[in-house]
């Protein structure tokens, strides 16, 4: 015991208490939820079986995936070229898109899926302006459908999309990129050949960022999907609060939960997870 002590800082001793505090707030929970997975209505894997023997419950996970790897796809594409220019851009610059970036993260999520409801609706500003310009004949349906959703979706998380592959940008030795032009590799060859692969550990985290996020979204799809497109998170609030299946619930949520984790681990791998949100990276 004595020589534990002399290990362990004193520090970690005052700590200790509300570091158990937490632990036993976080895992009690999640231990409730796993154990409702198995047990709710009556102890088994019936739960679990109703991912392959119910239609409905595969639809909405095929549902949930589509949109996730969507809305991915063009967070990470529209974050990279974001990134980019703020590596590139002089110093000033550079402060302002970082404070506007920042900012975005300041607005409630509520606020934004509610703006896009007003901007996107038959009578909305942009159905307007497009009829203004001739470009349509009639409104554009972008609510109560998966259009809708993207859109919401996709602009909630470029902010998220951006921040770590500007962490691995503002990493990469950029004498690497001079020396491939001094080499005469034109300015396309050196981007796609160099620079490309060099951010491929910032894309990785990028994407897994995204789509762990995305796949919680639970206001986005209610407001702007109008019911008509249903993801898990708005699917397991359902199982609670209108059908009472608890054990359904909890099945769904414990997969989530697995799917994160794995998630998290597998990005662990190629970034380190403290510089996702701005910590050092090294």
């Amino acid at each position: 015991m004595l020589a534990l002590r002399k290990h362990i800082s004193p520090g970690w001793w005052l700590v200790a208490p509300f570091f158990l505090l937490v632990a036993c707030l976080y895992l009690g929970p999640i231990l409730n939820i796993l154990w409702l997975s198995l047990s709710d209505p009556e102890p088994g894997l019936q739960n679990y079986s109703k991912l392959v023997e119910s239609d409905t419950l595969a639809r909405i996970m095929w549902t949930t995936i589509r949109i996730c790897v969507i809305t991915t796809g063009f967070a990470v594409i529209l974050g990279y070229s974001i990134a980019y220019a703020m590596v590139h851009a002089y110093r000033r610059e550079q402060s302002f898109m970082l404070t506007f970036l920042l900012v975005s993260f300041w607005i409630s999520i509520l606020v934004r899926t509610f703006s896009w409801l007003m901007l996107l609706g038959r009578k909305g500003p942009i159905n307007e302006g497009f009829e203004a310009i001739g470009l349509i004949s009639e409104p554009v349906a972008f609510m109560r459908n998966e259009l809708g959703v993207l859109i919401g979706m996709v602009h909630y998380m470029i902010p998220y999309a951006v921040l770590p592959l500007l962490v691995n940008m503002q990493t990469l030795d950029q004498r690497v990129m001079s020396a491939s032009r001094n080499l005469g590799a034109s300015a396309s060859q050196t981007f796609f050949r160099i620079y490309l692969p060099m951010t491929t550990p910032g894309i990785v985290a990028s994407a897994l960022l995204v789509f762990i996020l995305s796949l919680g979204f639970y206001v986005t799809p209610a407001v702007l999907g109008g019911g008509k497109v249903l993801m898990v998170a708005e699917y397991i609030s359902v199982q609670l609060l209108v059908t009472v299946k608890w054990g359904v619930a909890a099945m769904l949520a414990a997969l989530m939960l697995a799917g994160v984790l794995a998630m998290l681990w597998i990005m662990s791998k190629f970034m380190k997870l403290s510089t996702v949100f701005g910590g050092a990276s090294s």
